[in-house]
């Protein structure tokens, strides 16, 4: 916000110097004065939290349209078509091309073209031949066109590099689940809105049985492979309101809102299924996965966090020894 305030402050300073400069506030001094009241007025109401509250990007596209509506104002009174603030429209172009994307930069860029060809028309001592005025409207309005459009370009790949770096920091890069630190955060949330209203939830702690062997026997990327795919299997087997997150090499957490413990065995049943029905196909060989899974359910095991996360991890590690998974297996 801070940057939309310094365009919009350069605008009515670039505008205001270049109307005393060349004396056409003394030819239209109220018309002017009252243009420059009205686009100050405007600025400091935009300033105002009560101007559209809670409605950022509109608040925004009504702050640039007005730009564009004052830019034009502004050309009339100083030059019409010979102006030489044509440029000045070039800030509320950036301005949207960044904040707005491109569709909005090039809406606007058309109200500019159009408002620029009225002024063409309405200039005396200009070739009034259809063909000239087409000529010096493109002249004049083409590289604004082309820096708006390459603004809005570059514009839309810094969002896509930033929306790929924010991913990056909150989920795994491998599987797309949520990463230990990013799960640990909603961990904590969801316990202390827990405790306030006093309702269950469920944490599932998840390891991979064995994927050493597989990392051994066929590869780093087989490994990967039995990791996605178990990402998946979670992904099918839990709720929409669920989390799932990989917190280690081989192992997966899940948090379970709102559920008591028998919820939550249901969905460790279903999570073995899925794992277990889903092969993966390693240099010909059908090869199919185990997963150990410890669970703690909130408050009826524990009511800190640690002491669950403990219990949890516990006894994954205890279901990993009473079952003596093989891990793989080849598929029937």
């Amino acid at each position: 916000m801070r940057g939309i305030r310094s365009i919009e402050i350069l605008c009515l300073a670039l505008a205001a110097l270049v109307l005393v400069w060349s004396s056409s506030i003394g030819a239209h001094p109220w018309a002017l004065v009252s243009l420059l009241g009205a686009f100050a007025a405007t600025i400091l109401a935009f300033r105002s939290r009560r101007f559209l509250p809670n409605l950022g990007r509109v608040r925004m596209q009504v702050e640039s349209w007005a730009m564009v509506a004052f830019v034009s104002a502004v050309l009339w009174f100083t030059g019409r078509a010979d102006s030489p603030l044509v440029n000045l429209y070039l800030l509320p172009l950036i301005l949207s091309a960044f904040a707005l994307g491109r569709a909005t930069a090039m809406a606007q860029v058309g109200a500019a073209i159009a408002v620029y060809a009225g002024l063409v028309v309405a200039t005396p001592g200009l070739d009034p031949t259809w063909l000239a005025m087409a000529a010096r409207t493109v002249g004049v309005m083409a590289p604004i066109l082309l820096v708006a459009y390459l603004t809005s370009t570059l514009a839309a790949d810094v969002t896509e590099a930033r929306d790929r770096i924010e991913r990056l920091a909150h989920d795994d890069p491998l599987t797309g689940l949520l990463n230990a630190r990013t799960f640990e955060a909603v961990w904590d949330h969801e316990h202390r809105s827990r405790e306030r209203d006093h309702r269950p939830y469920s944490v599932l702690f998840v390891d991979v049985n064995q994927l050493d062997r597989i990392n051994e026997e066929f590869g780093r990327e087989a490994g990967d492979a039995a990791l996605t795919m178990v990402a998946r299997c979670l992904q099918r087997s839990i709720r929409t309101s669920d989390r799932a997150a990989r917190c280690g090499a081989d192992e997966f957490a899940v948090l379970l809102p709102g559920a008591p413990p028998e919820v939550a065995g249901t969905i460790v049943n279903r999570i073995r299924h899925n794992v277990f029905k889903t092969t993966l196909d390693l240099r010909s060989r059908m090869i199919r996965c185990s997963v150990s899974i410890g669970v703690a359910s909130y408050p009826q095991d524990a009511r800190e966090l640690r002491e669950l996360q403990s219990l949890a991890e516990h006894r994954m590690y205890r279901d990993k020894e009473l079952r003596r998974a093989p891990g793989v297996e080849p598929a029937v």
